[in-house]
Formats: C-alpha cells, structure tokens, sequence
C-alpha cells in the first residue's frame, strides 16, 4: 500500500480507501473484504448515516476483530434532516453508537451543495457544536462533502478552517462540480482531499465502451481500465485518497494491486485519456453513478437501473441495454414500473446530487426501450399470462 499525508493531522492515509456505501448483501463476504482491505494496507473507511445498514455493519466487523483502532473512520452527518441545533447531537450520537466507537476520525458535513446552505447551518449554531465535538475529541478531524458549483465550493472553502474535503473526480468529470480548480485551492489550503467516484460508479472500469477499452489496451496491455481511472487521480499528488465502492474481495484485491503497481505517468500515457473521454462522451448519455440517492420512487421505479440500461444502449448493443432495462421494470407483471410509469413529481430530482434532469430522460428511456409494437406486445403477453 502506498500512503499520502493528510498534513492537518500528520495521519498518513491509505491512497486507496473502501467507500461503504455499496457492501455485499452476504454479511460474511463483508467482513471478509474488510478484513482484506485492512491486511492490504486500506486505513481509510468511508460511511455514511444514509448509507443503509453500512454504519451498524462496520461497527460489528471492526469490533468483532478488534480492528478500530487499525483504521480511520469516516462518517457524516445528514445535514438534510437537521432542523434545529439538537439534532445535531441526535444523529451524531446515535452514529457513535452504530460505529461502536466514542469518536469519529474525519466528519464530513454532508453534502453541503452551496454557500447558502453552509450560511444556514452557521445560523444554526454548526460552528460552536463543531468547537465543542474536537474539543471533547469526539470529532478529531472535519470537513465535508460536496456535490454543488464550482464557485461556492470556493466560498465555502475560505468561509471556515476545513481540514479535509471530499469531492468527485475522475478524468471524465475533471470540470465537474468542484472540478480541478477545486482540487487545487483545497490542496493550497493544506486540506486532505478525499475523492469519490473515481470509476464513476464503476463505469470507468467495467462499462467503458469496447472502442474505449481498446484505446487502453494498444496504450498498455498490462493494465485494466480501472488500473488507468485510479493512475490519473493517484498521478495528482493534491489526491489524498481515491474511495471506491467495493462489493466483493476479488474486487478489493484488483484493487490493491492497482495502487501497488501504481508509478508515476508520462505525457504519452496522460494524452490517452483524450481519446477514451472522447468515446465515453459519445457513447454515455447520463452522467447517474448509481448512488440510489433518487430512490424510493413513489411509483416504484428502479431510475438508477432504467438510466443504467439507457446508457448501456448507446454503449454496447441496444440489445444489452433493452435486456437490463426489461429486468429492471418488472415487465410481465399486472404493475410492471418502466419508465413510462413515471409521473413527473420530480422528488427524484430533488435528491440526485448530480443534478441530473431525470424525468426527461426517462421519457427518453421509454420511447428507446417500449416503442409502441413492443408495448403492444408486452400487453399481449401479460394478458396471456393471466388466462
């Protein structure tokens, strides 16, 4: 494992971390990745109190092996549900209590999306209670998340003394949200950048377009496109730690062996990403990561999955993608949920910190996937089935 120094704390952090937002349904393969994970040299956890079950869960398996102290936690606090100064304690105490821990090594404010948004918590007294958590050292380090415009990430950085931030970043969203520029005023301030979807929600590892994969394979044969996503961000030495949303040990390991293998790249190597952005960008339609943020949908529609099939058309075959999108809708049932079933009330977009236009793409969706013959058909045969 190779290590960065988050120069706030003098911690050295693993260059890879494991993002708990995605663990195996198997509980028993969990712990074995977290396990390897550790083994490997990973140092850096990332949770969330939103991130269903991940908090409860990495609490049992690091106390279960006596791991805690082996590890930096992660976790942040769900702005979005506090509405008074009490609530604050509330969230945070029962996170302690799921991470079965008395403190927390890095706690991210999160997703604080604008400059408004950070002037409202101040209102709300977010100041003096961080003061009073380090002081305890309930909270040794702080930041937080980020998801908004390039200008207010600026704000918000020179508005308090952060010691860390977490942006995305990836060599497909280098101007996204708070983008390059944003990666370098956070590293001026001295602040430890932690970097979420670096595969893109893991597209930049196994859903590039095949075009794409060839580009890589001609460039060097003995590197796996997620070998090529994790070097352009560990080539940046203003990237403290690259997250990634693990969901297996095989996966962990690959994992490993990137940044082990990982050297410094040249200019013939950096101008390769050119060509894969260009075939990625014609190819994807949605920029979703699969964050499920969007869901529950009120009529029952699984978007990441629909928007995920949507993408796959354009970048593989419209057979794949229609294949996806039919097991993702319940097709053959008396309530199937396509696309077409959405009713545009919009919570969905409410909640995507992508600020992705849902709803017209799923419209999009449903004229790709169920033009009128197919829909005809399908109606056919559900009411075959129910004779």
């Amino acid at each position: 494992m190779k290590y960065r120094k988050d120069k706030a704390s003098g911690n050295n952090l693993s260059m890879l971390g494991l993002g708990c937002m995605r663990f195996p349904r198997d509980k028993v393969e969990t712990e074995r990745m977290i396990l390897a994970a550790i083994d490997g040299g990973v140092n850096f956890f990332d949770t969330a109190y939103i991130y269903p079950g991940s908090e409860v869960t990495l609490g049992e398996i690091l106390e279960k092996n006596n791991k805690r102290k082996d590890v930096y936690i992660g976790t942040k606090l769900p702005l979005v549900r506090c509405k008074t100064y009490d609530d604050f304690d509330k969230y945070f105490y029962e996170q302690l209590k799921r991470l079965r821990t008395d403190y927390v090594d890095y706690y991210f404010l999160h997703s604080v999306n604008g400059f408004a948004q950070w002037e409202a918590f101040k209102d709300m007294g977010i100041e003096d209670w961080i003061a009073k958590k380090k002081a305890s050292g309930e909270i040794r380090q702080i930041g937080f998340s980020y998801h908004g415009v390039q200008e207010d990430f600026i704000k918000i950085l020179d508005a308090y003394p952060w010691e860390f931030c977490m942006i995305q970043y990836n060599y497909y969203d280098e101007n996204y949200q708070a983008g390059k520029k944003g990666l370098l005023a956070a590293a001026e301030k001295g602040l430890a950048v932690i970097v979420m979807e670096p595969l893109l929600g893991g597209r930049l590892a196994t859903g590039l377009p095949k075009q794409a994969v060839e580009v890589f394979k001609k460039a060097d044969p003995s590197r796996t496109p997620a070998d090529w996503a994790f070097g352009w961000l560990w080539n940046q030495p203003e990237v403290t730690v690259a997250l990634s949303g693990m969901s297996s040990t095989e996966i962990m390991e690959a994992n490993l062996q990137s940044v082990d293998n990982f050297q410094p790249m040249d200019e013939r190597e950096l101008a390769v990403y050119s060509d894969v952005k260009e075939i990625f960008r014609k190819s994807y339609k949605v920029n979703c990561t699969g964050c499920n943020y969007c869901l529950p949908c009120p009529v029952g529609i699984n978007i990441p999955a629909q928007l995920a099939a949507y993408n796959t058309s354009f970048a593989q075959s419209w057979f794949t993608g229609v294949m996806l999108y039919m097991t993702s809708t319940a097709v053959l049932s008396k309530k199937p949920t396509g696309a077409r079933t959405c009713n545009e009330c919009g919570k969905c977009e409410k909640a995507c910190p992508q600020y992705i236009p849902i709803r017209k793409f799923l419209k999009k969706a449903g004229k790709r996937f169920e033009p009128l013959p197919v829909r005809l058909g399908l109606r056919l045969v559900r009411w075959v089935m129910t004779k």
